[in-house]
Order: C-alpha cells, then sequence, then structure tokens
C-alpha cells in the first residue's frame, strides 16, 4: 500500500504537471487564433493564475522535500543533537509565519467576495484568491510535518513535543497584545533565530514584514495585496517556463551532443578545448539560470575532456566551475528577467517621467547586458587558453566530418537561442510569456519526440516536479518580498537609506566601489533570487540619486552576484564543482581563484565603463 505522503507526492507532480502543459499551451493557441483573426479571452490572467497556483504546489512539494530555499548558517556547524533541535527551532518558526501569512491572506481574500471580478464566466476572482490563504495553510501543515518527522531517533517524543509547543506558544504570542516597540524588538530577535537556524527564507521575509506592518499599526492583508498583485504579474509566467526549458536540456542527452559539437569546431586549435567549455557552459546556463545545473550537467564530460587534452587538473576544474555562470546575462536566463520585474516594481513608486526615461523592461535588459556578458565570455576564453598545455608534436587538424556530423546531430539544441531569441526580439510573438511558452514548447518536442532522450511518462512528471520546486521557492521569496518592499516604500526607508549613504559618500565612483563591495558579500550570502527580491528595491533608489541608472545598475548587480558565486569561502559554485567533482573545498577554492580574478576584472569593467551597457541599446534605438 502506497503511504499517504507518497500518493500526494504523486498527484501534486501531476498537477504541476498539467499546469506547466497548460501554460505552454495557452499563450501559443491564444497567439495562433490571434492571426486567424480570434483569439482567447483573458489568456494573460488565466495564465498567470495557473503560474499562482503553480507556485503553491511546488511551495508545497519544496517544503515535504525540504528544498525550500533557507540559509542554515548554525546548522552545520552544530553537533548532531543540537543540529536536530535547531532544525525544529527554525521548521516551528517557520509554521508559525505560514499560520500568520494564511491569516492575512484570509483577510484580503474575504474582503473581495463582494467582488463582481470573475477569472472566467461563472468563477468568481474571490474564489481564485482563496487559493492564498489557503495554500499558506496547507504549507504551515506540510512544514508541521516536516519538523515530526525530522525529530528523528532517540529522544523522538520529547522533540516533537519541543516543536509543537514552540509553534503553539508562537502562534499564541502573535494574538497576545503587545506593545509595539516591545513586540517588534522581540519578533526582530525571534526572526533572526529562526534564520540562522534554516527557516525558509519566504518565512522569514514574510515574518519580517508582518511585523513591521503590525508594529506600524498598518493592515497585515496589505501583505496578503501585494503578494497576489505580484504573483498575477502579466510576466511572472516566464520564469516557470524558462526554467522547464531548462531542465528539458539538462536531463537529455543535449549536454553530450552540445559538447561534442562545440569540441569538434574549437578543439583542433590553440586553446580549443577551453574555449568550448566555455561556450558550451555559457550555452547551459542561458536556459538553467545561474542554479548551479549547469556544473552538475557538463562537469563530468568536461572534466575527463580537458585532462585528456593534457590541462591540468587545477586548471580544469577552475575553468569549469568559473564558467559555470559565465551566461547570466545572456537570453533567455531567469535572472535577468526577474530583475526586470523587481526594478519595474520599484520605480512605479517614481513619477512617471522616471520610469519612461529608463528601458528596464526584459527585452531593455537583455539588450543592455549582452555586451558585458561577450566581454565575461571572451575574458574567460582568454584565461583558459592560455593555460593549455605546451604541445611537442603537430596539432591534430580540423576534421570537417567530425564537425559537421555533430553539428548536425546537435542542429535543434543549436537553434534553440535562434528560437527563444527570435520569439523575445523578433516579433514572432506579442509578450514574453508567448516567446518562453513557444520556446519550452520547441525544447519538449525536440527532447522527447526527435532525440527521445526523455520519455513522456517516467521523466516529464519529474522535471515537471523539479520546476515546480525551483519556481515554487523563487516565487514565494518574491511574493512576500515585495510585501516587504510596500511597506519599506510607504515608510520612505530607501529614501533614509539614500540620505545616510549620501552623508558619507559624495563621489559616484567611490558608491559604486562600495556597491561592489556589498554585493561580493550578497552573492557569497544569498542566492540570486533571493538577492534580487530583496536587494534592488533599496538600491535602485541609492543608483538614481548617485546618477547611475537602473538599467546599468542592474547589470553591475548581476555580474557581481556571478563574483560571488566563486568567492571563497561560502560561494554556492564552490560547493556544487566540490559535490560533483569529489575533491575538497579547499582543492577547489584554490582552483577558481584565477577565473575569480578575471571575473573580478570584467566586474570592475562594467561597473566603470558604462558605455558598455549603454552603446547597443542605443544603437538600436537609432
Amino acid at each position: 500500500m502506497i503511504p499517504v505522503v507518497g500518493r500526494l507526492e504523486k498527484i501534486e507532480r501531476a498537477l504541476i504537471m498539467l499546469l506547466l502543459l497548460a501554460m505552454v499551451a495557452l499563450p501559443l493557441a491564444d497567439r495562433a487564433l490571434f492571426h486567424l483573426g480570434g483569439g482567447l479571452p483573458s489568456s494573460s490572467a488565466l495564465v498567470a493564475h495557473l503560474a499562482l497556483l503553480l507556485t503553491m504546489l511546488g511551495g508545497l512539494l519544496a517544503a515535504h522535500r525540504k528544498r525550500l530555499i533557507a540559509t542554515p548558517i548554525v546548522l552545520d556547524h552544530l553537533p548532531p543533537r543540537l543540529r536536530t533541535v535547531a532544525a525544529l527551532t527554525g521548521q516551528a518558526a517557520a509554521v508559525v509565519i505560514c499560520v500568520q501569512l494564511a491569516m492575512a491572506a484570509w483577510q484580503f481574500a474575504s474582503a473581495e467576495r463582494h467582488s463582481t471580478a470573475a477569472l472566467l464566466p461563472g468563477l468568481p476572482l474571490w474564489c481564485v484568491e482563496m487559493m492564498i490563504p489557503a495554500g499558506f495553510a496547507l504549507l504551515a501543515m506540510r512544514l508541521l510535518r516536516v519538523a515530526w518527522t525530522e525529530a528523528g531517533s532517540g529522544a523522538r517524543t520529547a522533540l516533537r513535543a519541543y516543536a509543537l509547543l514552540l509553534a503553539a506558544a508562537g502562534v499564541a504570542a502573535c494574538q497576545h497584545g503587545w506593545h509595539p516597540d516591545t513586540g517588534r524588538a522581540l519578533g526582530l530577535a525571534a526572526l533572526s533565530i529562526a534564520l540562522l537556524c534554516g527557516a525558509p527564507m519566504f518565512t522569514v521575509i514574510g515574518g519580517i514584514g508582518l511585523l513591521l506592518m503590525w508594529a506600524d499599526a498598518q493592515p497585515v492583508a496589505a501583505m496578503a495585496v501585494k503578494y497576489y498583485s505580484l504573483a498575477t504579474t502579466p510576466v511572472i509566467p516566464t520564469l516557470p517556463l524558462f526554467a522547464f526549458t531548462g531542465y528539458l536540456l539538462a536531463e537529455s542527452g543535449a549536454a553530450r551532443r552540445l559538447v561534442r559539437v562545440f569540441s569538434a569546431w574549437f578543439g583542433p586549435f590553440r586553446g580549443g578545448l577551453a574555449v568550448a567549455t566555455v561556450l558550451c557552459c555559457a550555452f547551459f546556463t542561458t536556459f538553467t539560470g545561474a542554479s548551479g545545473v549547469t556544473i552538475l550537467a557538463l562537469g563530468g564530460l568536461l572534466l575527463p575532456a580537458l585532462k585528456a587534452a593534457g590541462y591540468r587538473e587545477r586548471n580544469a576544474l577552475g575553468l569549469i566551475t568559473g564558467s559555470g555562470s559565465i551566461g547570466l546575462l545572456f537570453p533567455p536566463c531567469l535572472p535577468v528577467i526577474l530583475y526586470s520585474i523587481i526594478a519595474l516594481q520599484t520605480l512605479q513608486g517614481f513619477d512617471p517621467a522616471t520610469l519612461d526615461r529608463y528601458d528596464v523592461s526584459i527585452e531593455g535588459m537583455f539588450k543592455a547586458a549582452l555586451l558585458p556578458g561577450l566581454l565575461l565570455v571572451a575574458l574567460a576564453m582568454l584565461w583558459g587558453r592560455s593555460r593549455e598545455p605546451r604541445r611537442t608534436g603537430a596539432r591534430p587538424p580540423f576534421d570537417w566530418h567530425e564537425a559537421l556530423v555533430s553539428l548536425w546531430a546537435a542542429k535543434w539544441e543549436m537553434a534553440l537561442p535562434v528560437v527563444a531569441i527570435g520569439a523575445m526580439f523578433g516579433g514572432w510573438v506579442s509578450s514574453p510569456v508567448q516567446a518562453a511558452a513557444l520556446t519550452a514548447a520547441y525544447a519538449l518536442v525536440i527532447e522527447t519526440c526527435v532525440h527521445r532522450d526523455l520519455d513522456v511518462r517516467a521523466d516529464l512528471p519529474r522535471l515537471g516536479a523539479e520546476c515546480g520546486v525551483l519556481t515554487g521557492g523563487i516565487l514565494l521569496i518574491l511574493g512576500t518580498a515585495m510585501g516587504l518592499t510596500n511597506f519599506l516604500v510607504t515608510d520612505q526607508v530607501p529614501d533614509q537609506l539614500a540620505a545616510w549613504v549620501a552623508h558619507y559618500i559624495a563621489s559616484p565612483y567611490v558608491f559604486l566601489l562600495a556597491l561592489n563591495i556589498a554585493l561580493l558579500i550578497v552573492g557569497c550570502l544569498m542566492d540570486v533570487y533571493s538577492a534580487i527580491v530583496v536587494v534592488v528595491p533599496l538600491i535602485v533608489p541609492l543608483g538614481l540619486r548617485y546618477g547611475v541608472d537602473p538599467v546599468h545598475l542592474g547589470v553591475i548587480f548581476l555580474v557581481n552576484l556571478e563574483l560571488g558565486f566563486l568567492h571563497p569561502p561560502v560561494g554556492i559554485n564552490l560547493f556544487l564543482a566540490s559535490y560533483r567533482f569529489n575533491r575538497p573545498l579547499g582543492e577547489i577554492v584554490w582552483a577558481v581563484l584565477p577565473m575569480l580574478g578575471v571575473v573580478a576584472v570584467a566586474v570592475l569593467l562594467i561597473t566603470y565603463w558604462p558605455p558598455l551597457t549603454h552603446w547597443l541599446p542605443a544603437l538600436l534605438a537609432r
């Protein structure tokens, strides 16, 4: 007999896969009917609400698999018994905050019951909005179950009682009539402890937002209002759709075919295998995002090839690890899309002239990021080429037969950037969501029907679940962070921060240097998605005060995060490489130091030479 949790996970996986297929099909059907003189009414709103449901289901599955994005700073340094107690403390705090988020969302959804708005005929909008309180309530139950099973052996009863009592005490404390100052101090202290103990990032951010709103006598339902308004933004579905495309490529034979074609075309030349390595990694990262999937997917193929060509193992490890996020700035990479969404939300608090002056749309950001991205690729290639060992004999000749055969074998994957970029910039579709749907449909067809690397029944539900876990974790952070950001903007915190910084820093160049240092620390300690939703609303107003426009600031922000991924001792790519290549972390750090310097040079050039960012958009505008 299948356990209840196993049955629930199967149902959740199936629902996530159905949602993804619907999000692929609806925009494409709408575009096809448009060319026939029709269209699907409310298609954009329906797809956005499907993304909201996907977020909740993905969050539930991520909670079950203990993969909600968190920063367990304390856990890894504690003995086993204390580690269990700390983990239970973080989980209990997360349960309390989810309960409070569910109550705030219930207030919002209940207030909408008298509205006549409908998503579809016969489906009132308030019924759909009830997904938010239901989702947070189910998340609280799922996190409580995780805490229940995490108690471990030995003193299981005592540990479970500790988790239950801590969660119950937290819920009761939230209903107590604390003095605002006392409650705010105690709440922030408790949330800090929860963060260190591994509470999911979205619960900590949401808890801070709720606490500050309550202490400032603002309605906590505003948190749910901002969550809903952002979660149903028309461009949000691009995130799960492009993430789905990345998982299709990572789990199929695309990696093997791409390594073969780049090796065949560049391998016979001096430094050619290093060039092939950088190009493969950049290609993969554009679709998988900066999640480290590139290192995991390509590392096992590229490391033996580089060593067979005579590269020292240290140089090979450094090149692969350093190139793991090298394609972060190319379309359709998710962090650029997410920065565009958050920057637009932030600029809406300014006057319309400011919003119109800067093109921080998805298309505008990709145009601005193209040349800086090519600079990063070029510098990585040059370093890799310089590490090639000296040859004693003649180089093998270029094999046209192998080059053409490999290109033919990978022709469908090689055409994928043309589909994605052509759809986004070529006028093939009318919105970024349609471009993302077209790209996902193309990848789905070539990997399941053309190459048949993926089985529809066995592989697609698994990949859909992975996509749901990733996007659910990201969008939960995104939604709660926008609620917190709304409070900070209302309370004029960015303006106060800008005034404080301006008091101590007068030069824009000194500001940019301080920003580089701060973002390097952020890139070390936070994943890219959490960093974008938390930090961007604070630094965009700062940049405007110093004359740094949001487009240039976005490129600076993203390349600094790339640098943070490689920076010891806690850069995420270092840990992924250590895991993938089964090497000590210290060995990986030593190997990646030269590539760290290469990326640092690129960061400085991009930061202090704005024409590198602005030249191409200005040229295309003319």
